[in-house]
């Protein structure tokens, strides 16, 4: 019984005890007003891009694998 008294307690103060959404990032706003958010978007970009073609290579290759067998 404590103990789901204390879990509705908690999930109750949960709002209270997190404000981290109605705060603005400092760090984007830095990233913006300097102009290195295009370079950090365009290096996430890079990596999503080969990671991409890296699973492309891989399904050709059991594409492959696969018609040999």
């Amino acid at each position: 019984m404590k103990i789901k008294l204390s879990l509705i307690l908690f999930s109750l103060l949960i709002p209270f005890l997190s404000n981290a959404q109605e705060l603005e990032p400092e760090m984007a706003d830095v990233f913006r007003n300097d102009g290195k958010i295009y370079v950090v978007i365009s290096v996430i970009s890079i990596i999503f891009l080969c990671l991409i073609g890296y699973l492309v290579y891989l399904d050709i290759k059991l594409r492959k694998l696969e018609k040999r067998n």
